[in-house]
């Protein structure tokens, strides 16, 4: 095994050799992929997802990279040794071709699995500004990507070794390379750091950016380079900058957003206490359950309150452990027949269902409480006709704050979750629209104690009546928890 044998190469192992262009390449994507995958989880989208379009992506832009770059350089050479199209280890990865590539796979998988493209593209594209900024270095070890002849005395403040590489073909020749890869991280410096926080942004504006961005960027360092790919004595490079810079201008100018419209958000709510109010109901059933399991025990208002949200498992756990399933269906069958004369819908619950209904709006519910129960409710008081699905406990494996049955429910609706508002009571619930990338509606009835609770549940919204959210609904952004 030996280390830098050569300029080109990074570690020799017998007959194999890795390539400091490899490791440049490879670092860039390690990194991105590690900064990608948390704002896709803050998207509330799986690992799993974000990990088939990341190398999805990946093979295709590896390929459009090569691709583009044998089509523009000696074409006759590749066409006449094809096996040589496959040594990308000795250079040769145009990278305006992997983006063309690679965002053709993400917009094929976004399509395909109704995912909004432009969140995604926001979410991808300036952080793989950073892959390219390590990515150009792998073209300084391979004494690529430079420029015009210079004087010695050009590099009189640069290190000794880095002028002895950039000495190529007889001459010291200028590092556009260099200059590629600090404009590339000045550019997500102002993307992420200044242009995301202190601009009002839609879907797609930070991807707009940056393609005006790297756009500007490489057609002017184009113009410096002496190896520049060609097509009919015109730089492909600067051609194909002026297609980004166009595109990014008129993205941001809001022409794309004029051409796609907007999907309408599905709208899914909790049912206890949200649309129901059951409060008295619960809390009178788990007196009546403790009455007749643990006559001696005496509850607290707080504890009282603590078991509005939480699923019956995870509240009966802590009490009666040894006979749980028992303690449940005492609970549900004393919750029934309090049904009858306890429960009632919250204020304006059904005319706001009707109002939605009416608007076109997909409407749901996902909730701990069970199917039976439900039903027994919503059905007495004509409203289970609004509800194109219900998620229950029997439906998942997770409960809230599990994003799982908001998720669910958005599959079993046939929509993505790019456009998506849940509405609950407790932070249980917010939470539960968070993790799912959703716009939050914390509801506050106003007659019960638990309206305190939402303080700090991190709702997008909080409201004290529910038919606020028939007139929310028009306002003009996207409904996902950081509105993007």
């Amino acid at each position: 095994m030996t280390f830098f044998p050569d300029l080109r190469t990074f570690i020799q192992i017998g007959p194999v050799s890795i390539a400091w262009y490899a490791i440049c390449i490879l670092t860039g994507i390690v990194a991105v992929y590690f900064l990608i995958s948390r704002n896709i989880r803050k998207m509330g989208y799986s690992q799993e997802l974000f990990d088939s379009i990341f190398m999805g992506a990946l093979v295709s832009g590896i390929l459009g990279a090569r691709l583009w770059y044998v089509a523009f350089f000696e074409f006759s050479y590749y066409i006449s040794h094809p096996l040589a199209i496959l040594e990308i280890w000795n250079g040769g990865l145009a990278i305006q071709g992997g983006l063309v590539f690679g965002a053709g796979f993400v917009l094929y998988y976004a399509k395909k699995h109704r995912l909004n493209f432009f969140r995604f593209a926001d979410a991808i594209l300036p952080y793989v500004i950073l892959a390219q900024a390590a990515g150009r270095w792998g073209n300084f070890f391979n004494q690529e990507a430079y420029g015009r002849v210079v004087s010695e005395s050009f590099y009189r403040f640069f290190p000794a070794w880095f002028k002895e590489i950039m000495f190529i073909d007889f001459a010291y020749r200028e590092p556009t390379f260099l200059y590629e890869s600090a404009m590339n991280i000045l550019g997500f410096i102002l993307i992420i750091g200044i242009f995301k926080h202190f601009r009002k942004n839609k879907r797609g504006d930070l991807a707009y950016f940056y393609l005006i961005w790297y756009g500007i960027t490489r057609f002017i360092i184009e113009g410096f380079r002496s190896d520049s790919l060609m097509f009919m004595n015109l730089r492909v490079a600067q051609l194909t900058s002026i297609v980004f810079i166009i595109v990014g201008v008129l993205g941001i100018l809001g022409l794309f957003r004029r051409l796609f419209r907007r999907q309408k958000p599905v709208i899914l709510f909790d049912f206890d206490g949200t649309l129901m109010d059951t409060e008295a109901a619960i809390t009178q059933t788990f007196v009546d359950v403790f009455k007749k399991h643990d006559p001696d025990y005496q509850l607290s208002d707080d504890e009282k309150l603590s078991f509005i949200g939480p699923s019956l498992r995870e509240t009966f756990g802590r009490y009666f452990p040894d006979k749980l399933d028992e303690v449940i269906e005492d609970y549900q069958v004393i919750n029934k027949e309090l049904h009858k004369t306890l429960v009632k819908p919250m204020p304006h619950a059904v005319e706001t269902l009707a109002a939605l209904k009416e608007g076109g709006y997909s409407i749901g519910v996902v909730t701990s409480k069970r199917l039976d129960a439900i039903l027994w409710a919503s059905d007495r008081y004509d409203m289970t006709k609004y509800f194109e699905v219900i998620i229950t406990p029997d439906e998942v494996t997770k409960t809230k704050p599990d994003p799982e049955g908001i998720l669910t429910a958005c599959r079993v609706l046939g929509k993505g979750q790019d456009e998506l508002i849940y509405v609950g009571d407790v932070e249980t619930d917010i939470e539960a629209g968070r993790r799912a990338g959703g716009y939050t509606f914390g509801y506050q009835n106003p007659d019960s104690d638990l309206r305190f609770r939402l303080s700090d549940g991190h709702a997008n919204r909080l409201i004290s009546d529910l038919y606020d959210i028939v007139e929310s609904v028009k306002e003009d952004h996207e409904w996902t928890y950081n509105m993007m």
